[in-house]
């Protein structure tokens, strides 16, 4: 298939290679600041036949125009950049009304993607114990611009799908003023660091003991790969998507 990559740092070159060593092509490469919204040549002179998905890892900045702009032109979208979903609803209405294709994620490994059912499954298992207190590091990249990461997010969310008590997440960086947390939140520490890919852990402290669970990726390699089986995996299809869809619960 024919692949459009709106995002060409690191994560889109590593997808451009796992994409070839699959037996795809790439249509065009259009890197941040070369979107729709800068009426770059290279990418409206695209016949639209000569896409057959998109994968979107740009900035939080331009996803949305980008999601909207393929949507419009009929390409199927995947999408990995996170920090934009304050549009979301606008991006899926308009999928719905194109009747195209999209699939959206904070995290295309599938190791991280268990790790979302873990982290829900022990948030089940701390309903009972009150005594312990849930909070949040992530630990990425200091080329990463948006805190906290999009898969600690949806690591608060399913928290919160499970404990009542918790109705909010509240975002602490390293380098900016703390914010207070009430009992009703989940504390997110946000720290950039060197090159370091993605290393999330979700902590439960008490006065006697303290339980935690950890996700360190070791590389870009196993995000990379499931956006690209994510994008051959849309192709053909109608609707809005995520990673539950794609691994069959």
């Amino acid at each position: 298939m024919n692949i459009l990559l709106l995002g060409y740092g690191k994560m889109g070159k590593t997808i451009e290679q796992i994409a070839l060593d699959r037996g795809h092509q790439i249509a065009a490469r259009i890197d941040r600041g070369d979107g729709p919204g800068h009426n770059h040549t290279e990418l409206t002179s695209l016949a639209s036949e000569a896409v057959d998905v998109v994968i979107e890892f740009s900035s939080p900045e331009s996803a949305a125009e980008n999601i909207t702009y393929c949507l419009e032109r009929g390409w199927p979208v995947v999408c990995g950049t996170t920090g934009w979903l304050n549009r979301r609803a606008d991006i899926e209405a308009l999928c719905e009304s194109k009747k195209g294709a999209f699939f959206y994620a904070s995290n295309y490994s599938i190791g991280v993607n268990l790790f979302f059912r873990l982290n829900k499954v022990l948030a089940q298992f701390m309903r009972n114990y009150p005594s312990y207190h849930v909070s949040m590091t992530e630990i990425h990249h200091t080329e990463k611009k948006d805190a906290p990461s999009g898969t600690a997010i949806t690591l608060a969310e399913g928290v919160m799908e499970q404990l009542v008590s918790k109705r909010r997440w509240v975002s602490n960086e390293a380098d900016h003023e703390p914010q207070p947390v009430g009992e009703d939140a989940i504390e997110i520490q946000s720290l950039r660091e060197g090159a370091v890919p993605g290393t999330h852990t979700v902590r439960y402290d008490s006065d006697v003991d303290q339980i935690e669970i950890t996700h360190i990726a070791h590389s870009r390699q196993g995000f990379a790969l499931g956006a690209v089986v994510a994008a051959e995996w849309l192709v053909g299809r109608e609707g809005i998507f995520g990673m539950d869809d794609l691994l069959g619960n």
